[in-house]
């Protein structure tokens, strides 16, 4: 039996042509060890470089023990620069001052994060493309199939299979029509086994859903 060509085991996925991996793309699971952070198998990041901490690169105000948690689900393609902002980055808006007097003095801070809302988790499905540089802000669900362009800025949720562009990011376009996406949805590749996907790579990346149906 032939070996996977699909391995979520590796820490860097991507192996060069003069067999060497390349250091800047990395499964996310395999770099990031961190309590409010869950990641499904095979979601990669591909940065300019090695990174020390992965965590800190793509969710830079999540720290351990936040009331919020950020999910990401399998087959996710990050590119390089991009942020997930969420929830324990607010400040209080409703007084005359942002600044966050609590974060320096801890007796405060309980009557400070009432004041900062609903502190919501930041969910991304699965087969998600965040272009370059794009942003997630807080508390957004980012459904299955999502493509969103370099630099845009995600204020809201997005529906499974848009295309979104712009700052605030706005859905430009669907990818397939409705009845397309919840074939799509009812097949949900990323959950089948890894030999199985392997024989049907042709088509989950065609655009046949006859054929998928048929994998499937």
């Amino acid at each position: 039996m032939t070996r996977p060509f699909l391995d979520s085991g590796l820490r860097h996925p991507i192996v060069l042509p003069d067999g060497t991996p390349h250091e800047g793309t990395v499964h996310l699971n395999r770099v990031i060890d961190h309590p409010n952070i869950t990641v499904g198998d095979f979601s990669y990041y591909s940065g300019l470089g090695a990174c020390d901490d992965y965590a800190a690169e793509i969710a830079p105000y999540l720290y351990p023990g936040a009331p919020e948690r950020l999910r990401i689900g399998r087959f996710c393609q990050i590119a390089s620069g991009t942020r997930i902002i969420t929830s324990s980055a607010n400040h209080a808006m409703g007084g005359f001052s942002t600044f966050p007097f609590a974060v320096f003095r801890q007796e405060l801070i309980g009557s400070y994060a009432a004041e900062i809302g609903d502190q919501r988790d930041t969910h991304i499905a699965n087969d998600v493309w965040l272009g370059f540089e794009s942003v997630v802000m807080p508390g957004v669900r980012i459904g299955n199939g999502v493509i969103v362009a370099a630099r845009a800025v995600v204020t809201s949720d997005v529906p499974d299979y848009a295309v979104v562009a712009g700052n605030p990011g706005r859905v430009v376009r669907m990818r397939f029509p409705p009845e397309i996406v919840l074939r799509l949805l009812g097949i949900a590749w990323w959950n089948w086994e890894v030999r199985k996907i392997e024989r049907h790579v042709k088509a989950i990346t065609s655009a046949d859903i006859n054929a998928l149906q048929r994998a499937a």
